[in-house]
């Protein structure tokens, strides 16, 4: 028994060593995103490329929405604040409108102008593609839904969660957007996961 125990601890160590820093995905998750290339609130194309190397926190929203999206867009911005205090940069935002036809790079960009961004963020406000593909991005990618509206509504149907995605766009985890029920926006989580992430790929 004492020799595999010689053998095995080294082995275990070794592995501990390996994985230190790094977050294992949520078991939904665990696949690279899917391929994309969208429009930002610049007018500037964005792919999936262009995430490479980086990492994301990731929301669906859209600019007319009357009830969870400004909360959420609020929550995200403590989430910036609480970053750049800590001096975490090497990461990105990314919100994909679920109303492409409305959220035209020009709105995003008023849009985002009504929160406290801080000029080192880079926050993708993304738009420039139909209604199918939201969808399907949404589904396939994220487990998550983007419905239409009922009739007579402007108000799309998408979830409130914020995913975090590594610098190999690999989707590891979800939160909480917005506060509901007992599920409370999880800030200081979101902001250890990002800042573990970040200071594990700079030393590998």
């Amino acid at each position: 028994m004492k020799k595999w125990l010689l053998v095995i601890l080294p082995v275990l160590l070794i592995l501990s060593a390996c994985t230190s820093g790094a977050i294992e995905p949520m078991s939904r998750y665990g696949d690279e995103i899917q391929y994309f290339e969208v429009t930002n609130q610049d007018g500037e194309t964005f792919t999936r490329e262009d995430m490479d190397g980086k990492v994301w926190l990731m929301n669906f929203m859209f600019t007319n929405c009357a009830t969870v999206c400004p909360p959420m867009t609020q929550n995200m911005t403590d989430v910036t604040n609480a970053l750049e205090e800590k001096g975490i940069e090497d990461y990105g935002v990314m919100s994909f409108s679920v109303d492409p036809e409305t959220d035209q790079p020009d709105v995003l960009t008023e849009y985002s102008s009504w929160y406290d961004i801080p000029e080192s963020t880079e926050w993708q406000f993304l738009t420039d593609y139909d209604y199918d593909f939201i969808r399907g991005f949404a589904e396939d990618n994220f487990k998550t839904i983007v419905a239409p509206p009922p009739e007579g509504s402007n108000q799309v149907t998408h979830g409130t969660s914020f995913y975090l995605i590594d610098e190999d766009g690999t989707i590891l985890k979800d939160y909480a957007g917005v506060d509901s029920g007992d599920n409370q926006f999880p800030l200081e989580e979101i902001v250890s996961d990002v800042e573990k992430l970040v200071e594990y790929n700079s030393e590998n």
